[in-house]
């Protein structure tokens, strides 16, 4: 794991009870979601039904409490600046050897997430990343070898294709599960 990875883990201690933890993501929808979801527990991924399936716009952020109503106000104004897209997942692809994950490639959506997370990780979320963007949905992440070569190959002619439109904010609890905070609706006139 590294601090860009969703996961299901009681929160460390935090410096102040005055923070909380955001992620904002394009979630992934059904039948493609609980698809993920059985490939992650098929592969012994324990990440499997506590983080739902998605695209990260936003890795988990730790902030202040007193900043939501300036986030939230940011997280509008960005969807309103953006328009609804369509989304291809296609193919698999691994981080390896850099990190021991396997993800489903986004084929077709991948400059529209990367327009909207640049802006996103603006104003009251600026933050850097430990690693370059690459939108993906993770599959498999901490599972041994032969679990993340199953990943890969039972995934690889994988091809989901759906409308985008709307970013969901997650927050995470002091026990470590990610509760939706909000949706925001994209609105915005086409690019």
């Amino acid at each position: 794991m590294n601090e860009d990875t969703f996961s299901f883990e009681p929160v460390r201690q935090r410096p102040t009870p005055d923070t909380t933890v955001l992620g904002v993501v394009v979630p992934i929808p059904e039948p493609w979601s609980q698809l993920f979801v059985d490939w992650r527990a098929k592969v012994g991924d324990p990440q499997a039904t506590s983080v739902p399936p998605h695209v990260t716009l936003l890795p988990p952020t730790e902030v202040p409490v007193a900043d939501r109503p300036t986030i939230s106000a940011h997280l509008a104004e960005v969807a309103r600046c953006h328009p609804a897209f369509d989304m291809h997942l296609s193919g698999t692809g691994t981080f390896a050897p850099v990190s021991d994950v396997v993800f489903v490639a986004v084929a077709r959506g991948i400059g529209n997430c990367e327009l909207i997370a640049n802006d996103v990780r603006r104003g009251p979320l600026a933050r850097s990343l430990s690693y370059p963007y690459h939108p993906h949905v993770t599959v498999a992440h901490d599972v041994p070898g032969d679990m993340l070569d199953l990943a890969y190959c039972g995934l690889a002619d994988l091809s989901a294709e759906f409308r985008v439109q709307h970013f969901t904010e997650f927050e995470q609890t002091p026990e470590g599960a990610w509760v939706v905070a909000r949706e925001y609706p994209l609105t915005g006139p086409p690019h």
